[in-house]
């Protein structure tokens, strides 16, 4: 089945990744009456369409009226730190090192302003919209090339890491090309396609740590595809391609090991697998918001289409419970990410964020394109593609004109009435590289419980740290030093909604208001900003 009737030997096609062992784009894949106009090229009309909806996709990617809140910041600070420090700060930060050593060098070549350190991400997730039809067209025609590039255009997911300065953007680009690669190669595994997937494969681990994951579903699906005599050949040697990327994260495995015994993820806890799954859908919409939550909910429906749905006519469909070959493995890859992920989460007891699905999101979108393939008649089509694409503009929009941070009213009020010799206390110091960035170097700025820095967040053992941390004796630190300086004011900012620190912070304010009348300056905002918190001013003297 799946065969095209003059064929003498089967089409690998697509991610047999991923991949089926038939040929996706057979007739008989869709139901022995599927109409051939579901893979024609698009009309002038549907040209004119994708055109616009690529481009509002591309200006999206360039356009946030956003500072940069606490991640964004500190990968700038560690980014900026000489090539030969990078390795070691990461220590203290939890991360591989790939990104923050291609931002530094885009930072050399383009400067530190938002705009400047946010495109590189905006330039992979640009790269990544031609990659997307590619894998589209191998999935399941050129019709699934272009449904991939307006789901890819206008997903506020994909929006918003395109607009942040951290590595989201590039998993995803890595991902569409090592599908692409693997793909290719398990056809024809010429030399050149496997370094590809070596040097993609080795890529993605210095990249993000939850790359582990989507290499642990990857080869197991391509183990289990070996079964296969006519498969093994090109899936052993995609497996071995697989295995030297491995050997090229290696020099960076006891960094990893390092991090993992000492860092962690402090901020949050546990995540339940439900929990995972419904919170990654909301963001795959673009957030909490109900567009957000039909968007998300909205590619469910296509991915169950593309999964279990084949064409019977024009207008009718069968549902097979036992799956579609066609994007069977890429579905499955998905599903085993997540599986595995969750399984460690709990073993390793650290927390989920929906940034790290990241490393599968490029392959939702692949079977959920697949799955708008299925609607490829008349108004159905229009009005499905006109759902998803307001949708997801509506997420798109929030993204460009939603301010990720408080810290640009807190820096603009601090600025706006610091004198000379005045302190800026943060508390906590997870507060601290965004404030940091956007006030003049010349504030005495420092952060709680250890009077550090506030560039950076020393996330080594940073729970047993705040555990012993004492507010009271940290203010009477701020007392003394404002006194010996002369400072009139003392400027707090501060939040007492952080995991690890429950109540510290309003301790330092309890504590130093007992030397000082204070004033709210800025009321913590919780409900407009992802990152917020209060400015407390301690009139110290006059």
């Amino acid at each position: 089945m799946g065969l095209r009737p003059a064929s003498r030997r089967p089409q690998l096609q697509s991610l047999d990744v991923v991949l089926t062992d038939t040929n996706p784009l057979a007739p008989s894949s869709d139901g022995p009456r599927a109409p051939a106009r579901r893979n024609r090229v698009l009309t002038p009309v549907e040209g004119v369409v994708v055109a616009a909806v690529v481009v509002a996709g591309v200006v999206l990617r360039t356009w946030t009226r956003s500072h940069l809140w606490l991640d964004e910041a500190l990968s700038v600070d560690i980014a900026r730190l000489p090539l030969g420090d990078i390795a070691g700060a990461l220590r203290h930060d939890g991360h591989p090192p790939l990104y923050y050593f291609l931002l530094h060098g885009w930072m050399v070549a383009f400067g530190q302003s938002d705009l400047a350190v946010r495109s590189l991400s905006a330039a992979c997730a640009v790269t990544a919209l031609p990659l997307g039809y590619l894998a589209g067209r191998r999935a399941g025609g050129p019709r699934a090339g272009w449904a991939f590039v307006v789901l890819l255009a206008v997903s506020p997911y994909a929006v918003r890491y395109a607009t942040e300065t951290r590595m989201y953007a590039l998993v995803v680009l890595l991902v569409l090309a090592g599908y692409l690669l693997v793909a290719n190669a398990l056809e024809r595994p010429a030399v050149g396609r496997l370094v590809g997937i070596a040097l993609v494969t080795g890529a993605l681990l210095l990249t993000h740590y939850w790359s582990l994951w989507l290499l642990v579903a990857t080869v197991a699906v391509l183990v289990w595809r070996a079964r296969s005599p006519f498969a093994r050949p090109a899936t052993v040697r995609v497996l071995v391609a697989i295995g030297v990327g491995v050997l090229l994260f290696l020099p960076w495995l006891p960094w990893m090991l390092d991090q993992r015994a000492h860092t962690g993820t402090p901020w949050a806890g546990t995540v339940r697998p439900t929990t995972m799954v419904v919170e990654t859908l909301h963001d795959f919409g673009g957030g909490d918001f109900a567009e957000a939550v039909l968007l998300g909910w909205t590619l469910v429906a296509l991915c169950l289409l593309g999964l279990l749905a084949s064409r019977l006519d024009g207008w009718r469909l069968t549902l097979d419970l036992r799956t579609r070959p066609q994007v069977r493995r890429e579905a499955t890859v998905v599903v085993l990410t997540l599986a595995v992920a969750a399984v460690a989460g709990y073993v390793t007891r650290t927390t989920y964020a929906t940034r790290y699905a990241s490393v599968v999101f490029p392959l939702v979108l692949l079977v959920a394109a697949v799955g708008l393939t299925r609607l490829d008649v008349g108004m159905v089509r229009i009005v499905a593609v006109a759902v998803i694409v307001v949708l997801g503009l509506v997420g798109g929009v929030h993204n460009a004109v939603t301010d990720r941070t408080q810290a640009g009213q807190i820096a603009g009020a601090i600025e706006a009435g610091v004198r000379p010799h005045d302190l800026v206390v943060i508390c906590p110091d997870q507060l601290g590289p965004s404030v940091h960035r956007l006030l003049p170097t010349s504030v005495t700025q420092f952060t709680y419980p250890n009077f550090a820095s506030p560039d950076r967040v020393d996330w080594r053992d940073y729970a047993a740290r705040n555990a012993a941390a004492d507010p009271v004796a940290f203010a009477d630190g701020v007392v003394q030093r404002a006194r010996s300086s002369g400072a009139p004011s003392v400027w707090l900012v501060s939040s007492g909604s952080y995991k690890t620190l429950e109540g510290q912070c309003e301790g330092v304010a309890a504590e130093l208001a007992k030397y000082a009348p204070v004033s709210s300056v800025v009321a913590e905002d919780g409900d407009t900003y992802f990152e917020h918190a209060g400015l407390l001013r301690f009139a110290f003297g006059t």
